[in-house]
């Protein structure tokens, strides 16, 4: 393991590769779309640039008041979604396990009733009129993070005959280099449908399952108000978490 580095400025190096042993194949055929989306082609490994490491660089004049907040950031005044209140937070970590300071953070998720607020949404579930389902954050020097919302339902999935996805929170983290543009899922603790799921079920490794599992912290709770998840992101290195963009191939 390579010494901590004590300072926090961003990686000039290039990035660590992934262990594709603990990644998930390109092509899972029970993963129907990942069969048209996986490479037909061997890939190919390309050096990093110096844009791609060293920007963009994200500042918290880019966020709006309530943008950390999704039980309020689209409701009416006054009122708030519906919905299991609860708290995500966590780390955003490099290969060596420090802190990524100044990493923007998106995530996006049904409501309560496991419908996205989405024209094309096929699901019979209600919409909330106070959900809009989306916010972002940017880490802090310690590369923390938090978030308010609801806890997002299950919904069915066209995959399989009665396939239903778990309840997840979609993640987009943008470190500090264009090649760090990551997309992920997390999990929540107990859900016996994380290990029905079709997609889930790509992953090899369970301890990489785990790793997209969010922890109940009841310590972290908002006593009257809010539970709390704790999630931490690796972004990069033999055990980082798990993107979608790396399921095929990127």
């Amino acid at each position: 393991m390579s010494a901590e580095r004590t300072d926090l400025r961003p990686e000039t190096g290039a990035f660590f590769q992934r262990d594709r042993s603990w990644h998930p194949p390109a092509l899972t055929p029970p993963y129907k779309t990942s069969v048209l989306r996986s490479p037909q082609k061997a890939l190919l490994s390309l050096d990093n640039t110096l844009s791609e490491i060293t920007g963009p660089v994200f500042g918290h004049d880019l966020l709006g008041p309530l943008d950390d907040d999704l039980i309020h950031n689209f409701a009416r005044p006054g009122e708030s979604a519906i919905g299991e209140r609860i708290i995500v937070y966590g780390r955003v970590l490099d290969e060596r396990g420090k802190g990524v300071p100044g990493a923007l953070l998106e995530f996006w998720q049904a409501n309560a009733g496991g419908r996205y607020r989405h024209k094309k949404e096929g699901y019979l579930a209600a919409l909330d009129p106070n959900f809009g389902g989306c916010g972002r954050t940017i880490t802090d020097q310690d590369g923390g993070y938090a978030f308010r919302t609801i806890k997002p339902g299950p919904y069915p999935w066209p995959n399989g005959v009665n396939d239903w996805r778990p309840a997840h929170i979609h993640f987009s983290v943008f470190g500090h280099g264009f090649a760090q543009r990551l997309i992920t899922q997390m999990y929540f603790e107990g859900d016996p449908l994380i290990w029905l799921c079709p997609i889930v079920k790509t992953i090899p490794d369970k301890a990489g399952i785990e790793s997209l599992i969010a922890a109940l912290d009841m310590q972290a709770t908002i006593p009257m108000d809010a539970r709390a998840y704790k999630f931490d992101i690796v972004l990069r290195g033999r055990r980082s978490t798990m993107f979608e963009n790396r399921l095929e191939g990127n």
